[in-house]
């Protein structure tokens, strides 16, 4: 399974914010469209992601000031990514090595998605599922 086959279940919609929105306002974001993350974006250009647990950390590190904090400043920089046609283990493996919850999904150089760890867990859920079924059918005789 490809990266580009979760994309195809997900919104179409990139939620992004500028890196001088401030955490509060991003925490509203967050719980209004029931997301854990959202892209910090400078025009077109991906800075990085700053999830619920960015949050948390920023909270950890300025308890008083957090919510005044910009999200460039409790966002984790892009630092890793995937590409659309990457297999859905080479995304896991980059998850797994360098402890991301969240990888931008790119085409060549244009942003086309955001996948997280859930994502990716449903998806190989999934394939399980499917093989299960069709192992049974088979020895079953359908």
């Amino acid at each position: 399974m490809l990266v580009s086959s979760i994309l195809a279940t997900k919104s179409k919609n990139l939620i992004s914010v500028s890196s001088n929105t401030p955490v509060s306002d991003v925490t509203q974001i967050l719980h209004e469209n029931t997301i854990g993350a959202v892209l910090v974006m400078e025009g077109s250009k991906l800075l990085g992601v700053l999830s619920e647990r960015g949050i948390v950390r920023a909270m950890a590190l300025n308890p008083s000031g957090v919510r005044a904090m910009r999200a460039d400043h409790a966002m984790r920089p892009t630092q890793y990514r995937v590409s659309a046609d990457a297999s859905l283990e080479d995304a896991m493996q980059i998850m797994t090595d360098h402890r991301v919850r969240y990888l931008p999904v790119f085409e060549g150089d244009k942003l086309v998605g955001l996948i997280s760890i859930g994502d990716v867990v449903k998806a190989e859920l999934n394939i399980r599922l499917h093989e299960v079924n069709s192992l049974t059918n088979y020895i079953s005789g359908v």
